[in-house]
């Protein structure tokens, strides 16, 4: 899978995961349903292509550029946030401790799990 068409799998992904969610008013990000329609299919598939593999990695490599633009838009609407910086101090505080506690306890599952007799 060349890298061009794997950029367009996660589009169109991204994009039917926008459509999912307008359709039926799901409380979620449209890409964050783009992703789970991503794993559906990938699981139906049985294997990560190795183009889409190598692809994801080399974006997740550059991750931090991909938040440049959140930066800008929070920038852009630092007015209403600074009559709401509490609110928002505590959601991103709350939503690292969330994080870190699911990737802590998905750790521990899966290192269970490749310990486990068998395996």
């Amino acid at each position: 899978m060349p890298v061009l068409t794997a950029i367009a799998a996660l589009f169109i992904m991204q994009f039917l995961g926008e459509v999912v969610v307008r359709l039926t008013g799901l409380p979620v990000p449209g890409p964050l349903a783009g992703m789970l329609l991503m794993l559906v299919a990938l699981i139906f598939h049985g294997r990560v292509p190795v183009g889409l593999r190598d692809t994801c990695h080399h974006l997740l490599k550059h991750l931090m550029l991909l938040f440049i633009p959140l930066v800008a838009g929070i920038m852009l609407h630092f007015g209403p946030l600074a009559d709401e910086w509490i609110p928002f101090l505590l959601a991103c505080i709350g939503g690292v401790a969330l994080t870190i506690v699911a990737t802590a306890l998905s750790f521990r599952w899966m290192l269970r799990r490749s310990r486990a007799p068998g395996s």
